[in-house]
C-alpha cells in the first residue's frame, strides 16, 4: 500500500492508496476516509464498503456524494475500491459498459477478460485483508453501491452474510440475467451458460436467501434507466413471495445522477450505523 495523498475533510482524513493487486493482477488504487477519531491511535473503526457505477473510478463517489460528513460523525470509515482492472495490458472495450470501467463485481470466467477480471474476489477477500491489516478498521463491514455498484453490494453482500451487518444501494441493478447491461456483460465474462449468471443475479439470490440481512434500495421514480436496466420491482417481487424484509424506497423527481446520492447519503450512513456500531 503506497500512499499517494492525503486530504483533511470534516476533521478526518481522506486518503487515497496505490497497491499491486494479486487477484486482478495489476495496479490499482482506493480511497479511505477516516473519521476524525483517527487521531485517537488506539481507536479502530468500522467500515462501509461503497462500490461504484459503470464508468466510475475511485475519485466519483469521494468527491461527488458528501459522505464524509456524516460517516465522520459517526464514526464510521469508509473504503471505496476503483470498479475494475485498469492498465495497458487489461482487456478492454471501445463501449463504455464493458471491460474497464465496467467490472461488474464478478469473477470472469471467459477470455480475454478472466486474467485480470476477478473483482469479486478483490472486494471480497482481498482488499478486505490489505486495508484491515494496514489501517485502524475492524472487520466489522457494511457494503453499499451505486447501479452497477448496486448490483455489486446486494450480490456480495446476500453471498456472504457472515462477512456484512447490512447492505444498501442507490439504483441498483436488480435483475441483471435480464436487462441488456447486464446480458452483455454475462455473456462476455461468464459465457454463454445462463445458469451461472444466477450467482451474480441479486433477484436470485434474493429469493433463495436463508438469512434475513438488513437491506435499504433508494430509487428515483425519473431515473433513465429505471425501466429497461433497473428493474427494482424484480427485486421487490421476489422479497415478497420469499418474505425478505427488503426495504425499498421510492423518490419522486429523482434521476440516475449523483445529485440523487448526496440528497440521501446519510439515510444510508444511518441506517448502516444502526447495525455496524451495536454492541
Amino acid at each position: 500500500m503506497k500512499l499517494i495523498s492525503e486530504t483533511k475533510a470534516f476533521d478526518g482524513r481522506q486518503q487515497r492508496f496505490e497497491h499491486t493487486s494479486k487477484s486482478l493482477d495489476c495496479s490499482m488504487r482506493f480511497f479511505v476516509f477516516l473519521p476524525s477519531q483517527a487521531e485517537n491511535k488506539a481507536q479502530r473503526f468500522p467500515v462501509l464498503y461503497w462500490l461504484s457505477g459503470l464508468t466510475c473510478t475511485d475519485e466519483n463517489f469521494s468527491q461527488k456524494a458528501g459522505a464524509q460528513r456524516m460517516a465522520s460523525e459517526l464514526g464510521i470509515a469508509l473504503v471505496i475500491p476503483d470498479t475494475s482492472p485498469r492498465g495497458d495490458d487489461v482487456a478492454d472495450d471501445d463501449d463504455y459498459d464493458l471491460g474497464q470501467g465496467a467490472g461488474f463485481y464478478l469473477n470472469a470466467t471467459q477470455q480475454p477478460w478472466k486474467p485480470h477480471y476477478q473483482m469479486y474476489d478483490y472486494i471480497v477477500d482481498e482488499l478486505p485483508a490489505l486495508v484491515e491489516a494496514e489501517l485502524p478498521l475492524t472487520d466489522r463491514r457494511a457494503i453499499a453501491g451505486h447501479s452497477m455498484g448496486g448490483h455489486g453490494a446486494l450480490v456480495i453482500g446476500l453471498r456472504n452474510p457472515e462477512r456484512y451487518t447490512s447492505i444498501s444501494a442507490f439504483s441498483p441493478i436488480c435483475n441483471p440475467i435480464s436487462c441488456p447491461w447486464g446480458e452483455k456483460a454475462f455473456s462476455a465474462y461468464l459465457g454463454a451458460d445462463r445458469q451461472t449468471w444466477e450467482e451474480y443475479d441479486a433477484t436470485v439470490l434474493l429469493s433463495r436467501a436463508t438469512e434475513r440481512q438488513p437491506i435499504l434500495i433508494s430509487q428515483g421514480e425519473n431515473d433513465e434507466f429505471l425501466e429497461q436496466q433497473l428493474k427494482p420491482n424484480a427485486l421487490e417481487t421476489a422479497a415478497e413471495a420469499a418474505t425478505y424484509p427488503l426495504k425499498v424506497q421510492h423518490h419522486a423527481g429523482y434521476d440516475h445522477s449523483y445529485y440523487f446520492i448526496a440528497t440521501f447519503i446519510e439515510q444510508h450512513l444511518r441506517f448502516h450505523a444502526d447495525y455496524l456500531l451495536k454492541p
